[in-house]
């Protein structure tokens, strides 16, 4: 009997041992546990703005001096994908009680491989914002359109209409506003700009988090 017991116990082990190791294995596995260390020493307040999303928010350290009226709690990480965002969303959506969410998400989807389709990253958009829905059916959400990145000149075409598709599916959804970033980092001839990237061509610098604070300020919620 006891020798039983034991057995059983190690089969238990054995098993929580494979999940955990098959979900350190996951995408931004670290970088979302990190999140969770933190919260476990101080958890965050109610009633911040909630920044989720890409690299684009990730790397936008400095975000709370860009608006400082304005108490913000950002959660991006990565260089995320909206497929990351949906397994992810337990740990860095729902488990705080934003006054709004405002997300950036999707480009990678485009770059992570290029047979992925307009319909098929607008689909996993539905379907995050329908879980989204279902957790907060009445704080308000803001989108940020998908940038245009000299780097990744090739999926402009892609980048445009997946964010005339999201914004037209947003459109009679309450609560909800679509920020387009993505026109106000072109040049007349519709290229993008160059002087608001980092060497990378792909990342911001100070001057393209400035359009974007300009572009985002006037939808924030106080």
């Amino acid at each position: 009997m006891i020798k039983n017991k034991i057995i059983n116990l190690l089969l238990i082990v054995s098993v929580y041992t494979v999940s955990v190791q098959a979900q350190g294995n996951l995408p931004y596995w670290n970088e979302v546990q990190q999140f969770k260390k933190q919260d476990s020493i101080q958890f965050p307040s109610a009633n911040q703005i909630l920044f989720i999303g890409s690299s684009s928010f990730t790397n936008w350290k400095d975000v709370q001096q860009y608006f400082p009226s304005y108490p913000i709690l950002n959660r991006a990480f990565g260089g995320s994908s909206l497929t990351d965002l949906i397994r992810y969303r337990y740990e860095v959506l729902y488990a705080y009680q934003p006054k709004q969410i405002v997300m950036y998400c999707g480009e990678n989807d485009f770059a992570a491989n290029d047979s992925v389709t307009v319909e098929t990253v607008l689909q996993r958009f539905k379907t995050f914002f329908q879980l989204m829905r279902a957790k907060y059916k009445n704080v308000p959400f803001a989108y940020v359109s998908m940038k245009p990145s000299p780097s990744r000149a090739h999926l402009m075409p892609k980048y445009s209409e997946a964010n005339k598709q999201i914004k037209k599916y947003l459109s009679n959804k309450p609560k909800t506003v679509f920020i387009d970033v993505y026109h106000s980092m072109l040049l007349a001839d519709g290229t993008a700009m160059k002087n608001i990237f980092l060497s990378d061509s792909l990342h911001m610098n100070s001057k393209g988090y400035a359009i974007w604070k300009r572009k985002i300020a006037p939808y924030l919620i106080k």
